[in-house]
């Protein structure tokens, strides 16, 4: 999917995100409250009791040319050098901010799987913990961290097929 001549290309991210989902009939639930930045603010702001809680971390290998998207349960501690070893990805670090814009279209606080829709070139390789892709629903902000939207796991799995992203599905090590 090419940002040129995309009619959503000029929107907010919020914008974005919620076109995306319309116009591609992916059912959702939008919940709209303050800004959160981080599980415990979800904890505390966000009161909805449908849908798996995500935590999402955007890392990047030691020389910065992959870069992963991890997608886990709100309440898993990631071993990353665990995972780097299980995924071939070595050694990963927290990418930067910037790396966060020019791949997945957000800032910090707002990481979520939905930023796929912003990686055209399929930069962003995936993970995702088996619990949160075997949940019937999960949670995750649309773009911004002030709202959050509920999909079905058919819903993240039609957004995977349009995007073109392959997941990598597995337990990921805790610590």
């Amino acid at each position: 999917m090419s940002e040129v001549g995309h009619p959503f290309m000029s929107a907010s991210p919020l914008d974005k995100a919620i076109g995306f989902l319309d116009s591609n009939s992916i059912e959702y639930e939008r919940f709209d409250h303050p800004a959160v930045f981080t599980v415990d603010q979800v904890t505390n702001l966000v009161q909805i009791d449908k849908g798996h809680r995500t935590k999402n971390l955007f890392v990047r290998d030691k020389k910065g040319r992959r870069h992963v998207l991890i997608v886990v349960p709100h309440d898993k501690s990631v071993d990353l050098m665990a995972l780097g070893e299980l995924t071939g990805h070595g050694r990963t670090s927290f990418a930067s901010p910037e790396r966060l814009m020019k791949h997945l279209g957000v800032e910090p606080g707002s990481v979520t799987i939905m930023g796929i829709i912003n990686d055209a070139e399929k930069n962003v390789e995936l993970v995702i913990d088996s619990a949160v892709w075997n949940a019937d629903f999960v949670r995750c902000h649309p773009l911004v961290n002030t709202s959050t939207v509920i999909l079905s796991a058919e819903g993240i799995r039609a957004m995977l097929r349009l995007t073109g992203h392959e997941p990598i599905i597995l337990d990921v090590p805790s610590r």
